[in-house]
């Protein structure tokens, strides 16, 4: 396939180019400055994607089979809440507009768990768990209200052209992308090791995560999938087990009192968040965990990963 990915030079992006090249895809990236991360295979363009017309303009260049729309202010409240919302809304817009317009059969778009709503200052606790697609939503930021703005996005795209383009929607979770196995700081700005070794900073969003890798093969695998999957699906992707030394069934109910009975079931690695349902329709599990690919981790020097 010709694949268009926006936001190719970002944390997730940079993967999911890379991997879509090596499988032999034509694979383009637009973002607003290359990476020198991105294989030379993939071919880079500079392009401010918020304008509708230069969207359209850079897509009906390329015409791609397929668009993943990823490119986002990607970190909550690392803007002012107004351009967060208008700018990731504004974006979403034109690039799937741009997308139907230049002839893509098939457009996934990059949502977050925040949409439930973890972290309000009102205080939080899921309402069961693991918790799913069919969780209820109530987003309480910029950031976001952004990301379900854009899952709704792709529910209209789908009222409006119908089975004609396949639509989709995933929530990867905390990605951790190669170089941040290795020590270099995660979007928060702490490493993997501080995130494990102080439980308060992976708490508010329930430990969850996922290696850039292994988000990378759900789209692969979505793509490849799009017409055989209802079109407008919303997935969970992350990782199998917790981000956590101990025991969700010990650890959530520190962190979120009055959940000990919901909490009990997860005992050993499991994760507060599932992919069941991305195993069910597509076939994809990932295939990565910190304790196989975190620098200074026992299993780390070897080739195990979960199955």
């Amino acid at each position: 396939m010709r694949i268009a990915v926006t936001g190719g030079a970002g944390r997730l992006g940079v993967s999911v180019v890379n991997h879509l090249a090596s499988r032999g895809h034509e694979v383009h990236s637009l973002d607003r400055a290359p990476s020198s991360l991105v294989a030379a295979s993939v071919r880079q363009h500079e392009a401010d994607l918020a304008d509708p017309a230069a969207a359209k303009a850079a897509l009906a260049a390329i015409r791609p089979h397929a668009v993943v729309h990823l490119a986002a202010i990607a970190v909550p409240f690392s803007a002012p809440e107004d351009v967060i919302l208008r700018t990731n809304v504004q974006l979403c817009f034109s690039v799937l507009s741009a997308a139907v317009d230049a002839g893509a059969d098939r457009v996934l778009v990059a949502s977050s768990p925040t949409v439930l709503g973890y972290g309000t200052p009102q205080g939080w606790s899921p309402q069961y768990l693991p918790i799913d697609e069919e969780h209820p939503i109530a987003p309480w930021n910029a950031y976001a209200l952004s990301k379900a703005t854009l899952e709704a996005t792709v529910r209209m795209f789908v009222a409006q052209q119908g089975d004609a383009v396949r639509f989709g929607a995933f929530r990867p979770c905390f990605v951790i992308s190669p170089e941040e196995w290795r020590g270099a700081p995660t979007q928060q700005g702490h490493t993997v090791s501080e995130r494990l070794a102080r439980p308060e900073l992976a708490a508010v969003s329930l430990f969850n995560y996922v290696d850039a890798r292994d988000a990378a093969g759900f789209v692969e695998r979505w793509l490849e999938a799009a017409r055989e999957v209802p079109n407008g699906e919303v997935f969970f992707v992350g990782a199998d087990d917790a981000m956590a030394r101990q025991p969700l069934a010990e650890l959530i109910p520190a962190y979120f009192p009055g959940t000990e009975q919901m909490a009990a079931p997860l005992d050993g690695t499991q994760a507060a968040f599932t992919s069941a349902k991305a195993l069910r329709l597509l076939g994809w599990r990932p295939q990565r965990s910190w304790r196989t690919e975190l620098e200074g981790e026992p299993l780390a020097a070897t080739s195990v990963h979960l199955s």
